[in-house]
This record gives C-alpha cells, structure tokens and sequence, in this order.
C-alpha cells in the first residue's frame, strides 16, 4: 500500500481544468484570481487537465498560455482536452504549450498525463498502444501514483448519458488498477466529483473560468493535499472559501466523501 515519505508539510497539487479560452462564457477574473490564490498557495506542482482553448486557434492558444505563464511553479503539467483538439489544434498545442503527454517523478510522487482527445471529436480514448508504455512509466518505486487524462473514466451524476466516459475506460481502468495508481485527475464536463473504485480514487475537477455550468455548481479548481497518513482534496472557488470534496488514507484506503450540487 502506498506511504508518502514524510514531509514538513503535505505536497500540494493545484489542480486547473477548462479554461476556455476564446468562448463568450470566459470569465478572465476569474482565471486571474485563480492564478493569484495559486501563486499564493505555492503548490508543489500545478496540473492543467485540458479544454485550455474553445476551438484550438492560435490565438487562443497564445491567451492560454499567457495565462499559464503567470504561474509561479517549476512544475506544470498540461494536457489537451476535446476543445484543444479542434481544427488541427495539437499542432498549436505542440508548438505554444508543450508535449501532449508528460510523465514527472517529484518528492517521491509520480505522475503520467497523456492526451485523451481525438481529433474534432468531443469523445475521448486513453489508447491500447499506450497501455504497456503506461504501466512502464508508473514501474519504477514511488510513494504515490497520480494518472492524469482530460476525459473522464466513470460517469459523473448531473452530466447526462454515459456516453461521456472515455471509449475504453473498462480497459484503461485495469491498467492503471496494475500500475499501482492511488489517485486519477481530469476535467471535461465541469462538474467537480470524487469516487473510490477498489483502490484507486478518481477526483475531476470542474471549470475554473467558464460560466458553462450545470446546475448549481459554480467556477471552481481544486486542491490536493498528499501526506503520510491522509490524501485530502478541496473544492477552491476563486474569490471565496474552499470545500472538502473528498478524504482518504493511502494506507487503509478508508474515505471520507463530500458532494457537489448539481440540481437546479
């Protein structure tokens, strides 16, 4: 079972998702507030799981990345997400953010993030030819698993048919099941959730700057606290307070969850 090493203090992700760069629901104080609370905060690592842009311009690529330029953390991992995917937008991706997968090895914690979207396509894949490079990346000795994709593996309540799952999430599951992986990141449908499925716990995060919302759930991004005996995870709206969104051991694996509204 995993043990983090112990530390002065917990080692803190930020986790960022759906900006949306380019869309009339962009709200750009809100992302500006969120990068100075994260500023703030000095998080060891800062994920941005995808949908940085609406239609993957160039030019909403460059206001993205201006964005992400402002945090101060020698660690961002970035990924695409659906939106980022269409009209040939990988190759801004490419050229203005960075790789479409990273794999980082910090404080005893790993991570491996890859690109889940398909070209023009809102519908996502993790890929059977990366299954073996994924379990690869998370084989070397670690206190801590963390996979990141954009798309999500299990249906998130409120956010219509399951058709949003990734294609393959049965299969991408049981890999990341053998890897070892404690904890799974993404974004996608702008509803923040937590889950426990065996011993792997997946948390996404919702949108942090657009106003596209269901229900009453509201802009948001989340914090995760890792420590030696408790993996605490909050819900941070910019300008306000923070909510626990889920607690868990990674030694027991015992939780302690919390939930969003989503009803109207």
């Amino acid at each position: 079972m995993a043990r983090v090493s112990s530390q002065p203090r917990p080692f803190v992700i930020a986790h960022l998702s759906d900006l949306h760069c380019g869309s009339p629901y962009f709200v750009e104080n809100l992302l500006q507030r969120a990068i100075m609370e994260i500023n703030d905060l000095g998080p060891d690592v800062v994920v941005c799981s995808g949908d940085l842009t609406t239609f993957g311009y160039k030019q909403e690529y460059r206001q993205a990345r201006g964005y992400l330029e402002r945090l101060i953390c020698p660690d961002v991992i970035t990924i695409p997400g659906n939106h980022d995917s269409r009209n040939v937008g990988h190759v801004h991706f490419e050229n203005l953010i960075g790789p479409r997968s990273t794999v980082l090895r910090k404080g005893g914690i790993a991570f491996v993030a890859v690109d889940s979207s398909e070209p023009d396509l809102d519908h996502g894949v993790v890929g059977r030819g990366r299954y073996g490079w994924i379990e690869e990346q998370f084989a070397p000795p670690a206190d801590f698993r963390v996979f990141i994709l954009h798309h999500h593996l299990l249906p998130i309540p409120g956010t219509g048919r399951e058709r949003n799952v990734v294609h393959d999430a049965g299969d991408a599951l049981e890999v990341l099941q053998r890897a070892g992986v404690n904890l799974v990141l993404s974004g996608h449908q702008h509803v923040p959730y937590a889950w426990r499925l065996e011993d792997l716990f997946v948390v996404n995060a919702g949108t942090v700057s657009s106003m596209r919302l269901r229900g009453n759930t509201r802009p948001c991004y989340n914090v995760v606290e890792i420590a030696s005996e408790e993996v605490a995870v909050y819900r941070k709206y910019p300008f306000h307070g923070r909510e626990t969104i889920i607690r868990f051991s990674p030694v027991t694996l015992a939780y302690e969850k919390h939930t969003v509204p989503t009803g109207t």
